[in-house]
């Protein structure tokens, strides 16, 4: 089996379930939150993936663009394509600015550095008026798309929501499949060696930073629309730790392991209570009630079977499994 052949049609599929889900019983407000975090791992692993770069920061890029953009709609009476530019080029920003500091240092270091820039911000969310504090910022309208197309109505936020979801996910496939993600690719692999063929490895890395942080931006601002809040939670570092717990456990590196990861990851922490309550009638073993109360024990031990058992994520296993049988000797491309 051709997995590079297979894969538009796997995403074909996707869409298309995606597009029936609303009709088929699925709850419309959850699987938007699903797509926004989709959409977060897959920025993260635009930059860990295929950069080589870990940011334990992501959560400000998240979090910073879901404030600006509730703060600009519900303040300034900005309309929601305004609101999500605020958030994508807020992200951005910060990408620059947490990028321009990282940059210039290697390994823990520049990992570090992202994260104590994370926790900055996470600290001026908390005291800054605007933000709501603790209770974060609420109310915060849908509004009417281009003055015309009004988002109250959940279905209609969906569609929108998933048309803004696959644009932003195909930006990031032909940033990939480009002449500068082959670079960024080789920077990954063998940073040494692109400096020696002339590449300004540090530009590269840069720009890498401030995509992967404006597309991350961009989910955070349309989380905010859907869910018509953004509260510090957005900006803890566990928002973070989070993202990379989903790149990791769908498979870091291929474009089809975040979208994996963070629905096992998502779909855990909204019905392990049910999945616990579903065991504990069908085993009659108490302890299953409480395993709601539990999540973070539960994806924390998923954590740690994905990589002492499935050290490339469920993906990533599967890509490499296909090759084999294909006779390409277990060398997984991105798909």
């Amino acid at each position: 089996m051709n997995v590079k052949k297979f894969a538009p049609i796997g995403y074909g599929i996707l869409l298309l379930a995606l597009i029936a889900a609303p009709f088929v019983g699925a709850y419309p407000v959850f699987v938007m939150k699903l797509l926004c975090f989709a959409l977060f791992a897959s920025a993260f692993n635009l930059l860990l993936g295929y950069t080589g770069l870990l940011s334990f920061g992501h959560a400000a890029f998240l979090g910073g663009a879901a404030y600006v953009t509730g703060h600009s709609v519900k303040m300034w009476g900005f309309t929601p394509e305004l609101g999500l530019l605020a958030g994508l080029l807020s992200g951005a920003l910060l990408g620059l600015v947490m990028g321009w500091f990282t940059i210039r240092r290697q390994g823990i270091y520049a990992t570090m550095i992202t994260l104590a820039l994370a926790q900055m911000l996470f600290f001026a969310a908390l005291q800054l008026p605007f933000t709501g504090g603790e209770d974060g910022l609420q109310g915060v309208p849908r509004g009417k798309l281009f003055g015309v197309i009004d988002l109250s109505s959940d279905l209609t936020m969906y569609y929108v929501c998933l048309i803004v979801v696959v644009a932003a996910f195909l930006l990031i496939v032909r940033t990939i499949h480009s002449p500068f993600g082959q670079v960024l690719k080789g920077i990954k692999e063998n940073e040494p060696r692109a400096t020696s063929l002339g590449y300004d490895t540090n530009r590269f890395k840069l720009l890498a930073f401030v995509i992967s942080a404006a597309v991350a931006g961009l989910a955070g601002a349309l989380k905010t629309l859907v869910l018509g809040f953004a509260t510090l939670s957005d900006v803890h570092w566990s928002a973070s730790g989070h993202v990379v717990l989903m790149t990791l456990v769908g498979g870091m590196g291929t474009l089809s392991g975040p979208l994996v990861g963070s629905a096992v990851v998502v779909l855990l922490e909204n019905k392990i209570g049910e999945l616990g309550n579903l065991l504990a009638s069908i085993t009659s073993i108490e302890w299953f009630n409480t395993l709601g109360e539990s999540v973070t024990i539960v994806t924390g031990l998923i954590f740690v079977v994905c990589v002492l058992a499935f050290r490339r994520g469920i993906m990533g296993e599967l890509i490499a499994w296909l090759e084999r049988r294909r006779g390409g000797g277990g060398a997984a491309g991105p798909h």
